[in-house]
């Protein structure tokens, strides 16, 4: 149960930043004893893919902090980070299935069932990210792009490592994003009453 904990909050992490968890577990892997990947999954602690990741994240929070940019950056990234998402928890609950040297065997069995999980939150953590970045630049003329991106990136850190240390934490994490999520479809639903509403005040004077 705490292996499925700490890749669901992995993927969740991978959902903000596709590359944050990913070097999370390759730091941590390398330079503690804190996780032990399994054998298919030891790349990555790999220094040259350490390094990849880090300038992929690195260009990765530059973009997301420009508006305009870090609408395109998501574009691009709704097949980054599931797919980054899929590894994750893959990694995180010592699943190893990073090479499929036997197809009919891989689909076969469950293995396929963690990559697809961790795809399928980090996918769904994405698309709220996504919905709501255009309405704070449109509300914030762009000042707030910066702002809430930093605090995506924090949370993705934060998320990453009580994933890995207090996997239980996960489920505070993932009741937040629900109650944020019901909040947030909420809110744009009352805003849309609100502009009918004077629309059609309007037509009438």
């Amino acid at each position: 149960m705490l292996e499925v904990l700490t890749g669901t909050g992995l993927a969740a992490s991978a959902g903000l930043n596709a590359y944050i968890p990913l070097l999370t577990v390759g730091l941590l892997a390398r330079y503690t004893d804190v996780i032990d990947p399994p054998a298919g999954w030891q790349w990555l602690g790999n220094g040259w893919v350490l390094t990849i990741l880090a300038v992929l994240l690195a260009v990765e929070m530059m973009a997301d902090k420009v508006p305009v940019v870090d609408h395109v950056n998501d574009v691009v990234q709704t097949v980054v980070r599931p797919t980054a998402g899929g590894l994750a928890f893959g990694a995180g609950a010592t699943s190893e299935t990073v090479t499929v040297s036997d197809p009919a065997s891989f689909f076969a069995s469950n293995q396929w069932a963690p990559v697809v999980t961790g795809v399928l939150v980090a996918l769904g953590v994405h698309l709220v990210k996504s919905a709501v970045r255009p309405i704070v630049n449109g509300t914030t003329a762009g000042v707030g792009a910066p702002v809430v991106s930093t605090a995506e990136d924090v949370t993705s850190v934060v998320v990453s490592v009580v994933a890995i240390l207090l996997p239980v934490l996960v489920l505070a994490f993932l009741l937040g994003l629900v109650f944020f999520l019901f909040w947030f479809v909420r809110r744009r639903a009352d805003r849309r009453r609100r502009r009918e509403a004077a629309r059609a005040a309007g037509f009438r004077v």
